[in-house]
């Protein structure tokens, strides 16, 4: 078996490089734990951007794709498969909403939600087919996609990738009132993340996300939710805009809708809103694939019945009071909300990332002085007080 070093060394030569990993090989992993190929432990602090809610190969959720693995993987939508209605069905129950288009990544949800908003505009709304304008925030991230970049604000994103996707503003995020000044007749949908993870968990001021709603419905406008990073429990709710009571008429669903195995994304929306859609306008060859919806499924079961939301909401709390005792003047704030945790300082982060991962701890610095602590909802207390040991030691050196 190769080394950690020559699996490193092989990835960078033959590998693109548009991703600069920590020098960190994952060979196996359980639950909250990893291991390298030496047969070293970590816990687990990123959870794969949230994808890991439910820990890794949680064991109920790899059963469920064995299952499902023996029967069928792939039937494209050229066909029906036995599981894609279950999988609408349970979503539409848990969301609230009336239908559900399923993709694979959460980038391409994020598409889908364009699209839909798009097309609504035009068919529902009576905006001319191509003045449809959508509002996103600055220092979003929804994704890689053109379309996508062209709402980013992060240049590292857009440099060289031009010309961008026309028909896009961007405003502050948590500045209702910038929303509502930036609306005009052609405005067909306005996209935010309630939390922004990858900008270094901002989290907006306590009534925006109503006030946003608010505006949106006034102006007839679409208000998309991306709870990719947010959703299924990460926050301490099942979906983060239910902190303010807010329903949103679309929301982008993504990373632990998979259960850690599969990419499986979705958007879900009222009839009035995806019925603009007809055989041809939009898809997807993996999307709705029979093993995905099997995981899907599982995952959804699992998220319900465990109570999640309130496993993430009390794991959170006691995470963060414990992290509020670490003593560092360049610690500057603590914030998040259940298990999306970040603390910033008032210096680069990535020393203390790679002393983390030094000492068993797999984080991940982001927007460059912010490290972003978001573990399986499945840890246990006592996980949490071995891995804050590691933490305080390194914070506090």
């Amino acid at each position: 078996m190769l080394s950690s070093k020559q699996i490193i060394e092989k990835t960078k030569k033959i590998g693109a490089a548009n991703y600069k990993p920590k020098d960190v090989v994952i060979e196996h992993a359980s639950g909250v734990m990893v291991y390298n190929p030496e047969g070293e432990q970590f816990f687990d602090m990123l959870s794969a951007y949230s994808a890991h809610n439910f820990g890794h190969l949680h064991p109920e959720i790899v059963a469920a794709a064995k299952e499902q693995r023996d029967k069928v993987t792939l039937t494209s939508r050229a066909f029906h498969n036995a599981v894609l209605g279950d999988f609408y069905e349970r979503l539409s129950q848990l969301t609230g909403k009336e239908m559900v288009l399923p993709m694979n990544t959460g980038a391409e949800a994020v598409e889908t939600a364009l699209k839909t908003a798009r097309r609504w505009g035009n068919f529902v709304k009576g905006v001319p087919d191509g003045q449809q304008e959508i509002i996103a925030c600055g220092n979003n991230f929804h994704g890689r996609t053109i379309s996508v970049i062209s709402m980013s604000t992060d240049e590292t994103a857009r440099k060289g990738f031009g010309p961008f996707t026309p028909g896009i503003k961007i405003v502050k995020f948590g500045d209702a009132r910038a929303l509502e000044d930036a609306i005009t007749e052609n405005t067909v949908a306005f996209i935010a993340e309630p939390i922004q993870g990858e900008a270094g968990v901002i989290l907006p001021p306590e009534g925006y996300l109503k006030k946003v709603r608010e505006i949106c419905t006034k102006h007839n406008v679409l208000y998309i939710d991306d709870e990719v990073q947010t959703g299924f429990a990460r926050t301490g709710r099942m979906f983060a805009v239910e902190y303010e009571a807010v329903v949103p008429d679309i929301f982008v669903l993504g990373k632990a809708l998979g259960g850690g195995i599969m990419p499986v994304s979705a958007i879900a929306a009222d009839r009035e809103i995806l019925s603009v859609f007809e055989p041809g306008s939009h898809g997807s060859t993996f999307g709705g694939n029979p093993l995905g919806c099997a995981v899907a499924l599982k995952a959804m079961d699992i998220v319900i019945r465990d109570n999640y939301p309130k496993l993430a909401l009390e794991k959170g709390k006691y995470f963060m009071d414990k992290l509020r005792t670490i003593r560092n003047p360049k610690i500057i704030d603590i914030r998040g909300k259940g298990l999306l945790i970040g603390v910033e300082f008032c210096c680069p982060a990535e020393g203390y990332v790679n002393e983390l991962i030094r000492g068993g701890v797999l984080a991940k610095e982001t927007h460059e002085r912010t490290i972003r602590f978001a573990p399986p909802i499945i840890i246990t207390y006592e996980q949490i007080d071995k891995a804050f040991e590691i933490i305080k030691s390194v914070l506090e050196a």
